[in-house]
């Protein structure tokens, strides 16, 4: 089985047309935006582990000892 260059490079996560190596993995600057437009308007988000409740409950004069 043999790979094409478009199966090698993948496709473009917006709109799956073949990547180009200048915008990759998007195949254009057009994609490139729109991805880093859902970036800013929080469509993705990176899933974030929750800081510790004991941390806090402390007060800022208790002594860490």
């Amino acid at each position: 089985m043999t790979t094409t260059p478009t199966e090698t490079r993948g496709r473009c996560p917006i709109c799956r047309k073949p990547t180009v190596q200048q915008y990759r993995p998007f195949c254009s600057r057009r994609c490139a935006d729109i991805d880093l437009g859902h970036w800013f308007s929080e469509a993705y988000t990176v899933p974030v582990k929750p800081e510790d409740e004991d941390e806090e409950t402390l007060q800022p004069d208790e002594d860490h000892r």
